[in-house]
This record gives structure tokens, sequence and C-alpha cells, in this order.
């Protein structure tokens, strides 16, 4: 298998996974304003640049069975994804913009 083919598989798998692995029943917005300032936030086009400009962090996964029937037993697998609310943590799209949202009706007014 070509890397190119492996690196498609494993971004396949982040977008499958993420919602097992991420859940939020009720988002938490933490006030960030002290980390992002009116002049930083209002920088942003939308939410989706809110989040694609947001620092990223990366999990490791356990593989599944048909990544080790692939690729072997030592096979690695990682998600990446944004930290929203820059706790060290990946978050979901819920967390991401309520995170957002709180800014917005801090900054925007």
């Amino acid at each position: 298998m070509t890397l190119m083919k492996f690196i498609i598989l494993l971004l396949a798998a982040s977008l499958a996974l993420t919602p097992l692995t991420l859940s939020a029943k009720n988002p938490v917005a933490r006030d960030i304003s002290h980390l992002i300032t009116k002049e930083v936030f209002t920088g942003y086009l939308d939410v989706a640049d809110f989040i694609d400009q947001s620092p990223k962090v990366t999990i490791t996964v356990m593989p599944t069975k048909a990544d080790i029937e692939e690729y072997g037993q030592q096979v690695a697998k990682s998600l990446t994804g944004s930290d929203c609310d820059r706790d060290g943590k990946m978050d979901d799209n819920p967390t991401c913009n309520a995170v957002f949202y709180k800014l917005w009706l801090k900054y925007a007014r």
C-alpha cells in the first residue's frame, strides 16, 4: 500500500471515529476571552475559520481489526482535531460552536 493510500485511510478513519471518541451532551463553553482579544476574534471570518485556526491536538486511538490485518500488529493510529477552548484536549463541533458563540456574545455587541 502506498503512503498516500495510508494517509487517506487515516484521514477517513479520523472522520469516522471522531463522533465516537468525542461526545458532548451539553457543550461547555469556557470563557477564553483572556486568551483571544476582541481584535483577534473579529479577524475570524466565521465559526469555521475560528475552528480552522484553533490549535491542533493529536491523540492516539486503538487501530481496528481491519487496520491490523492490513498493516500488521505494529500499526499505530492517531486523530488530529481542534482545541477550540485551549484546554489541551480535542474538541468536537458543538463545543467549538459554543466557545465561538460565547466569544461572539462578548465581542460582537
